[in-house]
Protein backbone atom coordinates (compact mmCIF):
# COMPACT_ATOMS: atom_id res chain seq x y z
CA UNK A 1 0.00 0.00 0.00
CA UNK A 2 2.46 2.35 0.99
CA UNK A 3 4.26 1.82 -2.48
CA UNK A 4 0.99 3.02 -3.85
CA UNK A 5 1.25 6.01 -2.58
CA UNK A 6 5.16 6.71 -3.42
CA UNK A 7 4.31 5.88 -7.18
CA UNK A 8 1.48 8.82 -7.07
CA UNK A 9 3.41 11.35 -5.36
CA UNK A 10 6.13 10.33 -7.34
CA UNK A 11 4.50 10.89 -10.67
CA UNK A 12 2.96 13.87 -8.94
CA UNK A 13 5.99 15.40 -7.97
CA UNK A 14 8.15 15.05 -11.68
CA UNK A 15 4.67 16.09 -13.64
CA UNK A 16 4.75 19.07 -11.48
CA UNK A 17 8.55 19.65 -11.41
CA UNK A 18 8.51 19.32 -15.68
CA UNK A 19 5.58 22.32 -16.02
CA UNK A 20 6.40 24.51 -13.15
CA UNK A 21 10.55 24.89 -13.77
CA UNK A 22 10.26 25.81 -17.10
CA UNK A 23 7.88 29.00 -16.09
CA UNK A 24 10.13 29.79 -13.28
CA UNK A 25 13.51 29.29 -14.71
CA UNK A 26 13.19 30.94 -18.30
CA UNK A 27 11.74 34.16 -18.43
CA UNK A 28 12.77 35.08 -21.79
CA UNK A 29 12.05 33.42 -25.12
CA UNK A 30 14.35 30.08 -26.27
CA UNK A 31 16.45 31.31 -29.32
CA UNK A 32 18.66 28.17 -29.72
CA UNK A 33 17.30 26.77 -32.77
CA UNK A 34 17.96 22.84 -31.49
CA UNK A 35 16.28 23.58 -28.29
CA UNK A 36 13.26 24.98 -30.31
CA UNK A 37 12.84 21.82 -32.45
CA UNK A 38 13.53 19.84 -30.03
CA UNK A 39 10.56 20.88 -27.98
CA UNK A 40 8.24 20.95 -31.28
CA UNK A 41 8.34 17.65 -31.61
CA UNK A 42 8.33 16.40 -27.48
CA UNK A 43 4.26 16.35 -27.93
CA UNK A 44 4.51 14.02 -30.81
CA UNK A 45 7.02 12.02 -29.67
CA UNK A 46 5.35 11.57 -26.24
CA UNK A 47 2.04 10.44 -27.76
CA UNK A 48 3.66 8.23 -30.46
CA UNK A 49 5.22 6.30 -27.34
CA UNK A 50 2.05 6.23 -25.30
CA UNK A 51 0.43 5.22 -28.88
CA UNK A 52 2.59 2.39 -30.36
CA UNK A 53 2.53 -0.25 -27.47
CA UNK A 54 -1.31 -0.08 -27.52
CA UNK A 55 -1.53 -0.70 -31.00
CA UNK A 56 0.57 -4.08 -30.72
CA UNK A 57 -1.32 -4.86 -26.98
CA UNK A 58 -5.05 -4.03 -28.02
CA UNK A 59 -5.19 -7.26 -30.25
CA UNK A 60 -5.82 -10.71 -29.47
CA UNK A 61 -2.37 -11.25 -31.54
CA UNK A 62 -0.11 -8.98 -31.48
CA UNK A 63 1.31 -9.70 -35.28
CA UNK A 64 -2.42 -8.37 -36.22
CA UNK A 65 -1.40 -5.55 -34.41
CA UNK A 66 1.89 -4.83 -36.40
CA UNK A 67 0.16 -6.09 -39.33
CA UNK A 68 -2.61 -3.23 -39.42
CA UNK A 69 0.28 -0.72 -38.17
CA UNK A 70 2.08 -1.58 -41.24
CA UNK A 71 -1.06 -1.11 -43.75
CA UNK A 72 -2.08 2.24 -41.45
CA UNK A 73 1.46 3.58 -42.17
CA UNK A 74 1.18 2.71 -45.79
CA UNK A 75 -2.18 4.26 -46.28
CA UNK A 76 -1.06 7.45 -44.53
CA UNK A 77 1.54 7.81 -46.44
CA UNK A 78 -0.12 7.48 -49.90
CA UNK A 79 -2.16 10.14 -48.52
CA UNK A 80 -5.55 8.58 -47.40
CA UNK A 81 -7.35 10.51 -44.35
CA UNK A 82 -7.30 9.53 -40.83
CA UNK A 83 -10.84 8.20 -40.81
CA UNK A 84 -10.06 6.20 -43.67
CA UNK A 85 -6.45 4.86 -42.62
CA UNK A 86 -8.43 4.00 -39.23
CA UNK A 87 -11.68 1.74 -40.87
CA UNK A 88 -8.49 0.26 -43.01
CA UNK A 89 -6.87 -0.78 -39.83
CA UNK A 90 -9.49 -2.21 -37.79
CA UNK A 91 -10.91 -4.29 -40.98
CA UNK A 92 -7.00 -5.54 -41.32
CA UNK A 93 -7.41 -6.08 -37.69
CA UNK A 94 -10.99 -8.17 -37.97
CA UNK A 95 -9.37 -9.91 -40.99
CA UNK A 96 -6.15 -11.06 -39.50
CA UNK A 97 -7.40 -12.54 -36.42
CA UNK A 98 -9.41 -14.91 -38.40
CA UNK A 99 -6.29 -16.28 -39.56
CA UNK A 100 -4.13 -15.92 -36.83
Amino acid sequence: MMYNYLAIFTAFGVSYLIRVLPLTLIRKPIKNRFIRSFLYYVPYVTLAVMTFPAIIQATQSPIAGIIALAVGIILSLLGAGLFPVACACCAVVFIAEFFL
